[in-house]
């Protein structure tokens, strides 16, 4: 019943492998490695690939993985028990080799591997069998409720209350409780119009605590009250970029002239816009300048739990079982874990990383360390925080080459514009941003089509040409040898956003323009009409790079945005190989302090990267994801 059961190291060597059928199985089990193993997703136990289902185990003690493969539409509920049994069985007959890191001898698996495949086999025959028993009324925990256990007996009451009597306790009845009022104490126990008498006192108390009434509280004086400071006026907001007094007569438009936006270069700059000019050739700048990378002050925490119940069962030999746990190797288990990943967990929820995927983290680094042996001096502590650091890093390490200058030149060596695709759901920053990667293809050198798609919100075109004709103001063509750096390429509004990208891709090869940037409206994730007409320009178009705008502010929704859109885009597409999501365009980060972890919850997603972060509110604020900077904040 199945197809594939292998062992190999973490290395790549294949210790010992049982095949059941002839075709061959290396292409799903590489995608298994690919896809779950090498991408930190240990909470993943199961694994689909064509039709077939894999799981997985992993010995970190001993760096192995073992691997079972079967039809999917089987439902082979011996599986679990299985791979732990022939992962016990491999481990104690080669424990000496695996030890010795003798991985290259010939391993002799198949007697035990048959032996306890027939016994999981016949295990599960004979439970399916055998008719499942109800449990009777007297073994559940109704039985337990009855009319006895609710009556009260009065006589062991009574016998409680003389017991009390006896040892100097009266019941609660017999002190009435008292108030204390103007230094003298009112009885407020039983006795007629004792209730008003406690309402009249509570409100003469309150008000001569509240300086409403007139007599003054006995034994107190009370306090000059202090003059009342004069409120100052609000001081103006110091932003981090542009918060100098020429940037501030920049950003006052009350005294422009309206413009009637005809030509391009009639745009009056300030020197600071026009010094903006040539700053941004180059591979952008990295955003991990906004953090500083602060030493980590940490003291490890001791086993916590399991050495203080260690050293309270064996107080007379505390020194002793300090110096076990110093010298020698630990094993780390599950319990032992089970502490510091939970704090872990609410400290990665509490700087914004989505609650599902901080839980999956954290069970993917237990599922990573469980059974490793640690070296003397490691603590639980400290190598969890640090298998923590490495999926994080490994998370957001881009899995293929992100170089969009260099495909900008290929594609231009080619005769063809290259394409890119914005899509994001409503007010992330999609046409700000855009203009943002506008001007740095400009200020390389290339030519770039703006392309408005966005023919459903007012004035989505409007913003777009303000865009255009500052960008061209910035870089007029007698700059250029008379050529138009930045055009847009618009149809007005209400008309089909495919159709005018097909067109503005097909004017840009005319007319040798290199990159063309396609402007889409703002959609929900659930909004399935819109979500229709996205995978539509996306089939039709083919860009060559699809990038999602999402908000750093966002934490548990960023999960559900990219999950549904992803979704849809494969869903509505109608073709074998679906364009998805290439990328991740973060706005916004400047907002968040090190709350970064909408970054985590993004790529953990998709597995796309961060190609681009938006910090700031002028085109040269755009910058490139520092992976470390980022992990740092996420981890100080």
């Amino acid at each position: 019943m199945l197809d594939l059961f292998t062992i190999f190291s973490k290395g790549g060597i294949v210790l010992w492998y049982f095949q059941g059928v002839n075709q061959v199985l290396t292409e799903p089990v590489n995608a298994l490695i690919k896809t779950v193993i090498l991408q930190e997703r240990g909470s993943v136990s199961s694994f689909q690939h064509g039709s077939l289902t894999l799981e997985y185990k992993l010995d970190n003690e001993f760096e192995l993985i073992f691997v079972v493969a079967y039809q999917k539409i089987l439902q082979l509920s011996y599986i679990d028990k299985f791979i732990d049994d022939v992962r016990r069985e491999f481990r104690d007959k080669y424990s000496q080799d695996l030890r010795d890191g003798n991985v290259m001898r010939d391993f002799d698996f198949t007697e035990e591997f048959q032996r306890l495949l027939k016994k999981a086999e016949a295990s599960a025959k004979n439970q399916a069998l055998k008719p499942r028993q109800m449990r009777t009324f007297g073994e559940s925990q109704k039985s337990q409720k009855s009319v006895a256990s609710l009556k009260v007996d009065k006589k062991k009451e009574k016998e409680k209350e003389n017991v009390g009597k006896k040892k100097g306790k009266a019941p609660a009845e017999a002190a009435p409780p008292a108030a204390v009022i103007n230094g003298g104490t009112v009885n407020t126990g039983g006795g007629g119009g004792g209730q008003d008498t406690i309402q009249r006192n509570r409100e003469e108390f309150f008000k001569k605590m509240t300086g409403k009434g007139s007599k003054k509280i006995t034994g107190t004086s009370p306090k000059p009250e202090k003059e009342k400071e004069k409120k100052k006026g609000k001081a103006p907001t110091k932003w981090a970029h542009g918060g100098s007094t020429k940037d501030a007569k920049i950003l006052d438009f009350s005294g422009d002239k309206e413009s009637n936006g005809t030509m391009a270069g009639e745009e009056d700059l300030g020197d600071a816009e026009r010094a903006w000019v040539g700053s941004m050739s180059g591979e952008l700048k990295s955003v991990g300048d906004m953090y500083e990378e602060e030493e980590e002050e940490e003291e490890e925490e001791e086993e916590e739990e399991i050495q203080q119940q260690d050293s309270k069962k064996s107080s007379g030999f505390g020194v002793f079982n300090m110096f076990k746990g110093l010298v020698g190797q630990k094993t780390i288990t599950a319990e032992a874990m089970a502490p510091v990943l939970d704090k872990m967990r609410d400290h990665l929820i509490g700087k914004n990383v989505a609650a599902d995927i901080a839980d999956q983290l954290c069970t993917s680094v237990s599922t990573k360390l469980e059974g490793k042996v640690l070296g003397t001096f490691s603590g639980v502590t400290s190598t969890i925080r640090q298998a923590i650091r490495d999926s994080l890093v490994q998370i957001l390490t881009p899995k293929r080459r992100i170089d969009i200058l260099r495909d900008v030149m290929e594609a231009k060596s080619q005769n063809r514009p290259y394409t890119i695709t914005f899509c994001g759901v409503n007010g992330v920053g999609k046409s700000t941003n855009l203009a943002k990667i506008c001007f740095w293809l400009v200020e390389n050198g290339f030519r770039v089509l703006i392309a408005a798609c966005d023919t459903f919100r007012a004035g989505a075109v409007e913003q777009l040409r303000t865009h255009a004709r500052r960008m061209a103001a910035l870089h007029p063509p007698e700059n250029h040898n008379g050529v138009k750096m930045v055009q847009l390429y618009e149809k007005g509004y209400g008309k089909d956003a495919a159709g005018i990208a097909m067109e503005a891709i097909n004017f840009a090869r005319e007319q040798r323009i290199d990159v063309v940037l396609v402007d889409t409206a703002g959609r929900m994730q659930d909004n399935e009409p819109l979500m229709r007409a996205l995978s539509k320009l996306i089939k039709v178009n083919q860009p060559e790079l699809v990038l999602f705008v999402g908000e750093a502010l966002v934490g548990n929704d960023s999960v559900d945005q990219l999950t549904k859109f992803n979704q849809a885009l494969a869903d509505f597409s109608s073709m074998e190989n679906p364009r998805l999501i290439d990328g991740i365009l973060l706005t916004k980060f400047d907002t968040i302090d090190d709350k970064v972890g909408a970054s985590i919850s993004m790529t953990y997603t998709t597995g796309q990267p961060v190609v681009f972060v938006g910090t700031g509110q002028t085109y040269t604020d755009l910058k490139a994801l520092n992976v470390q900077a980022v992990v740092n904040a996420l981890l100080k």
